[in-house]
């Protein structure tokens, strides 16, 4: 809750992957908060009064994922919103003819989103959803000790060349 907050007001990126980890947290608790709350929170040394409150969000995140029926998969509606909106400032950018450096980056990172959505259930989300899945895989992957290929990491870096620049154009606005 805390780090969300902060993410959220410093990169929209950076957030998505987060709540990406924390719809992964809740299910991996079964959605049971008093569990979090038990096993997760204590860990952050946080006092009563932010335990209840960080409680009170993994309750209300566990309760918007069964209402959404997103308990084994997908995002919350929040999540998707802002995915949603992070896809609608890509269109923006590249609708503007005077945007030369934002689709020179898209350019440069077309080939690897082609690439990420010839894969599995990936041809039906939208660009930066691709993208930013391709990060948060990236993120789990080097959470579990793997290193990242060579391809794989060289594929990253126009992506997220991408999204900084459309975050540092989208705050233009």
């Amino acid at each position: 809750m805390y780090i969300a907050k902060k993410l959220r007001s410093q990169s929209v990126s950076v957030y998505l992957i987060y709540m990406y980890q924390v719809e992964d947290l809740v299910r991996a608790y079964s959605l049971d908060a008093d569990r979090i709350a038990a096993e997760y929170l204590p860990r952050f040394g946080y006092d009563e009064q932010q335990m209840k409150e960080a409680k009170e969000w993994y309750e209300s995140l566990a309760r918007m994922m069964k209402e959404e029926g997103k308990e084994q998969t997908g995002h919350l509606r929040v999540v998707q919103n802002t995915l949603d909106l992070l896809e609608d400032r890509h269109k923006e950018l590249l609708a503007d003819q005077d945007e030369h450096d934002y689709r020179a980056a898209y350019y440069r990172a077309l080939p690897h989103i082609v690439a990420l959505r010839s894969q599995g259930n990936n041809r039906e989300k939208a660009e930066m959803e691709n993208c930013i899945d391709a990060l948060y895989g990236a993120t789990l992957l080097r959470m579990q000790g793997k290193e990242l290929s060579a391809a794989t990491q060289s594929a990253l870096k126009p992506i997220s060349e991408l999204l900084r620049l459309g975050e540092e154009k989208a705050k233009q606005f």
